[in-house]
């Protein structure tokens, strides 16, 4: 198991501090081409469980425990809308899930994803990444900052569809709604952006930097800062902070992870 899975790194305590990740991350995501939208409704989305700044290897899904949508503090089922689908990466293909949310109102979409647990054969434990991306339509703000009552989660301290690039994305991590200190933050970029219509992915972006995967911790307050130095989506996995420890016998690690979308001042 990689030292990153152990959180070897969290007795530092030090919420703004990046250091080289010892492999690269494995990231739930929850893709949408814009969280910014004007105009009433279906938003198509795509997860996946991938490797998004390497433009690297994509692993198969299993059917998602459970998939929301949180608007204006009402909880919409969306399980219906999934579909599964083969995504292409750089390097190979694996199960994926189309889905569409159905946006009407103006206001916040919080998105929730629990996948069902991902065994990591390499290193003998099974992933499991409960996932939050948001949507807004109208500019109307209304949910983005709540909890949400998961077992674990990140609770962003910024709007997370209106970051400005150069600026910086403050999160709270929390374990059964309870700040989690010295959790072992990774970041990814998706560097390659998936296409809607071929589901395979475009031709990167950027490259990850010498050093390995970006990382932070967070402080005694569970709380980290990451600068945000390109626009689009960056990605944010908090590592072994659930309160489940195992699944089927073996070791899990129960990752809290959010989406945001950053934008270039114009």
């Amino acid at each position: 198991m990689s030292l990153q899975r152990h959180g070897l790194l969290a007795a530092a305590l030090m919420g703004t501090i990046l250091l080289p990740g010892a492999a690269a991350a494995h990231f739930q995501s929850i893709y949408a081409e814009t969280p910014v939208l004007t105009a009433p409704g279906d938003v198509p989305l795509r997860l996946i469980f991938w490797h998004p700044f390497e433009n690297g290897h994509v692993m198969d899904m299993g059917v998602p425990t459970t998939f929301y949508m949180v608007h204006r503090g009402e909880k919409t089922d969306l399980s219906d809308r999934l579909s599964q689908i083969s995504f292409q990466g750089a390097e190979n293909s694996a199960v994926a899930y189309a889905a569409s949310v159905p946006v009407k109102k103006a206001g916040d979409y919080v998105l929730v994803l629990d996948p069902a647990p991902y065994y990591e054969q390499t290193e003998d434990i099974y992933i499991e990444q409960i996932t939050k991306a948001y949507l807004n339509r109208a500019e109307m703000p209304t949910d983005w900052s709540d909890a949400q009552g998961l077992p674990t989660e990140i609770v962003p301290l910024n709007k997370p569809y209106a970051v400005v690039t150069g600026s910086t994305f403050s999160g709270q991590v929390l374990s059964a709604g309870q700040p989690v200190a010295g959790a072992e933050i990774e970041v990814e970029y998706i560097a390659a952006l998936p296409d809607m219509a071929t589901n395979t992915v475009e031709a990167p972006r950027a490259h990850p930097l010498p050093g390995g995967t970006l990382t932070a911790i967070t402080d005694a307050n569970g709380t980290f800062t990451f600068g945000i130095p390109k626009a689009g989506w960056w990605g944010f996995a908090a590592l072994g902070v659930g309160p489940e420890k195992s699944f089927e016998g073996k070791e899990l690690s129960q990752d809290a992870v959010i989406w945001v979308y950053a934008q270039d001042m114009e």
